[in-house]
């Protein structure tokens, strides 16, 4: 019994620490796409290895924050106020940390563009997730009904062999 409640709990710390790896490489790309497009609008063909890791480690801390505090909002069923509220949140810690940290030099306006492009991406892979979801339970639905349909011809054939004997 012990064994079991220790995989279990093991189980659902994986599942966390999975997802969790998933958003942060989802949005540190995101982050440093930006990052590189305003460098390479400034002129500057190299980034700042510091900013990368400070993007990385900010994208690692608000994963567990919208997963393990915020319900997973962009996995949700639907994207309400509550959703829009974690969005928001989590936007407006990015947009102080890139600030902070001088990612876009403290530029109001750079930063301002981050936060809207955040947002944007927050909403994007809202409905992302809901396209995919759909798609899974379509391929559920195909897989129920198959593995019902070939239980029906299995029963069928042992039905038809009885008559035959």
């Amino acid at each position: 019994m012990h064994k079991e409640k220790w995989a279990k709990g093991f189980r659902k710390y994986l599942e966390t620490e999975v997802q969790v790896e998933y958003k942060a490489c989802l949005y540190f790309f995101a982050i440093l796409f930006f990052y590189c497009c305003y460098l390479f609008f400034q002129g500057v063909y190299a980034a700042k290895i510091l900013y990368m890791a400070e993007m990385i480690f900010t994208t690692y801390i608000v994963g567990y924050v919208q997963i393990c505090l915020l319900g997973n909002f962009d996995e949700a069923e639907r994207f309400g106020g509550k959703e829009f509220l974690s969005a928001a949140g989590c936007t407006a810690v990015y947009t102080l940390v890139s600030y902070l940290c001088g990612w876009f030099d403290k530029k109001p306006d750079v930063t301002a563009w981050f936060a809207v492009f955040l947002l944007f991406g927050y909403a994007c892979l809202f409905f992302v997730n809901r396209i995919k979801r759909g798609a899974d339970t379509k391929r559920l639905n195909e897989l129920l009904t198959l593995y019902q349909n070939k239980g029906k011809t299995q029963s069928a054939k042992a039905g038809m062999e009885e008559k035959v004997e």
